[in-house]
């Protein structure tokens, strides 16, 4: 045990100090273990909460949309999905057509936005028609020939649609007639109900199979963009690239980042802004660990003067009080990060934040806790606390002896 630390422990550790110096050295490190804590918890449901919402936004969407740059669509996507499912990184390739129209069902009605897709690829691939809330996954024509409709639960709510009801679908994209554009309607027979717990999906979207969304959509055998599912999402961008460069000429991609990124991004920004002023707790903390620093300079000042006079080095007077802040500091960062962490992983546990799914897109807060949050939490903590000792141990290793002693 080296000269320094036996000293720091029995400043610490006297009974004889003063007791609001001892109450303050406790509130220091309260002060520390508060700011760390509430900081934990903060940056794990920022986390949690984008972590929630990439996973059920890449349940129901792909991670690279490979688009052509003309309007009319992909005509052999056929031939291109066999050609570029050979792509290293590639999971699947689907095609799919994408259309707004109005559904309507009544009096009812609203605009959706219709996806038709390949029953036996989109099935292994979307988690919103692996999730149904009534009904099934079926899209075979009924008895009458009419084809099938699988819908979000929330439009089903404000619809009152039900499985087995009957709605009529009407394209924009018509007929052109001697008396101008008449609007395409099909009808369509309720199929299922899925709940892919996403709001904005739920409440907007349907599915049918592609040959039924090209015929009201009337754009023949043609794919409005084919949908990518990666093995790593990290190398998202580094496929994209590379299926643009087999698919050659005429086509772009787009990741699901590109895709999503003022969402992301404002996720980012949250975060930083939690980060930053939150971190203003710890650092009033370390204000604190100055205040206990100065009160005990102050309260050892004969103490100190003793032993710069039997020998102890400025330096050893400087790392003194630099150990005592530290200690109050790190014996505060433990507690934080302990009760941190707990409080993150019981509410994670036991969902005890519920949110409004219509709003938020998920039902509960989820907490995330992550190892890489707790180092740099706990670096941040010590250097401020750190920082904070710098004045107090100078101002220590400066006492003059004589001065002190003079009248002893």
């Amino acid at each position: 045990m080296t000269f320094e630390w036996l000293v720091a422990k029995r400043y610490l550790r006297s009974p004889n100090r003063p007791a609001v110096l001892r109450l303050v050295t406790y509130l220091a490190s309260l002060g520390v273990a508060a700011g760390v804590m509430t900081l934990v918890v903060a940056l794990a449901m920022n986390t949690g909460f984008r972590e929630a919402i990439r996973n059920r936004l890449l349940s129901v969407t792909a991670h690279v949309n490979l688009k052509p740059m003309s309007p009319e669509g992909v005509r052999d996507y056929r031939t291109l999905v066999a050609r570029l499912s050979k792509t290293p990184g590639v999971q699947s390739i689907v095609p799919a057509v994408y259309d707004t129209v109005l559904l309507s069902i009544g009096a009812r009605a609203r605009g959706v936005v219709l996806k038709g897709v390949d029953p036996q690829l989109e099935t292994k691939v979307d988690g919103a028609l692996r999730h149904l809330a009534a009904g099934s996954a079926n899209f075979a024509p009924d008895a009458d020939g009419v084809p099938a409709l699988i819908v979000g639960r929330l439009m089903a709510d404000d619809l009152n649609i039900s499985v087995g009801d009957y709605v009529t679908l009407t394209s924009p994209q018509g007929n052109l007639t001697p008396f101008g554009m008449v609007p395409r309607a099909r009808r369509f027979r309720v199929a299922g109900i899925f709940d892919s717990g996403f709001y904005d999906y739920d409440a907007n979207w349907a599915f049918v199979t592609l040959p039924s969304a090209q015929e009201l959509a009337g754009v023949g055998d043609v794919a409005s963009l084919l949908e990518v599912r990666v093995n790593n999402l990290d190398e998202a961008q580094s496929v994209a690239n590379e299926l643009v460069k087999r698919a050659g000429a005429g086509f772009f991609a787009t990741t699901w980042m590109q895709e999503n990124r003022a969402l992301f991004r404002a996720m980012s920004l949250e975060k930083l802004v939690t980060a930053l002023f939150i971190g203003l707790i710890t650092f009033v903390a370390g204000l604190n660990i100055l205040v206990v620093l100065t009160m005990t300079v102050s309260d050892r000042a004969r103490d100190i003067a003793v032993l710069m006079a039997v020998g102890a080095r400025r330096s050893q007077i400087r790392t003194i009080f630099v150990l005592q802040g530290l200690v109050v500091s790190i014996v505060g960062t433990l507690i934080g990060l302990a009760v941190g962490y707990g409080i993150a992983l019981t509410a994670n546990r036991w969902q005890l934040i519920p949110l409004n799914p219509e709003v938020y897109a998920i039902p509960y807060v989820p907490f995330h806790a992550n190892g890489f949050d707790a180092l740099w939490i706990a670096a941040a903590a010590l250097a401020i606390s750190a920082a904070a000792t710098i004045l107090p141990a100078r101002s220590a290793s400066r006492i003059l002896p004589v001065d002190i002693l003079r009248f002893e």
